[in-house]
């Protein structure tokens, strides 16, 4: 598992999307922020990570990250997910719900809708097939592992079409989450409606949302940018005010 660490102060995980790499925060954080120590790995699969030859699960890319935790001798973290790596962070604050003190969730989901079904049953071999030599270089300067990497990423987004037990979070599940959660969704998701976000608000005790008007899938680029790490390091500083009763 390839990670980045720098800075200092509170260790903060930062972790990707699907088919991203960890050097995609770059885009977001234009500096290292004061006061945190950044931890940010590629995810199983992608990037400089290599991948197990069992089929990619949340769960067990939460569990890698847990791991990597253990190995950097850091017992609490705050932590920032974006959409993979969002549900990634669903499944560590379940599993080990102390481990993290405060997260950030964008373009998080309980479970996978209709919509981003139907779009990751179009990661198939023939659509490798058809990439155009320059979208194929590019994937391969973010994931040098070969050929062999890019189809197992294809692999995985094409699971995900049938995927019902890895992403299947009840109420009661989101209810064990103890971090402090503020989830970002934008109003205009292509891919996850945004009730699946105010369903997450409902679940997770301690949480804040903020719905991004006119926002997209992970809208958190470009003129986004600065508001969001503003926001994100503000809620992550923020003490803690104890749970709230939810209807």
């Amino acid at each position: 598992m390839h990670y980045d660490v720098r800075g200092s102060g509170q260790p903060l995980v930062l972790l990707h999307g699907g088919m991203g790499i960890g050097s995609d925060w770059g885009l977001v954080f234009a500096e290292n922020p004061a006061g945190w120590e950044l931890i940010v790995p590629d995810l199983r699969g992608h990037g400089r990570s290599t991948s197990p030859a069992s089929p990619f699960t949340f769960r067990e890319c939460a569990k890698d990250v847990l791991a990597l935790l253990d190995h950097l001798g850091h017992q609490h973290v705050s932590a920032i997910g974006l959409s993979l790596g969002a549900k990634t962070l669903l499944h560590a604050a379940t599993l080990e719900p102390l481990r993290i003190d405060a997260m950030v969730l964008v373009s998080a989901v309980p479970r996978f809708p209709y919509a981003l079904r139907a779009a990751a049953a179009t990661f198939t071999n023939a659509a490798i097939e058809r990439l155009t030599p320059a979208e194929r270089d590019q994937l391969r300067r973010r994931h040098p592992h070969g050929d062999g990497q890019l189809q197992r990423l294809y692999e995985m987004m094409r699971s995900f079409a049938e995927s019902h037990d890895d992403l299947s979070f009840t109420r009661e599940q989101l209810q064990t989450i103890s971090a402090r959660t503020l989830i970002v969704h934008g109003d205009r998701d292509p891919l996850y409606p945004v009730e699946l976000a105010i369903e997450l608000f409902r679940g997770i005790p301690a949480s804040a949302l903020w719905i991004v008007p006119y926002g997209g899938h992970g809208d958190i680029f470009g003129d986004m940018a600065a508001p969001f790490v503003s926001g994100a390091l503000a809620h992550l500083a923020r003490g803690g005010e104890g749970h709230r009763e939810r209807a």
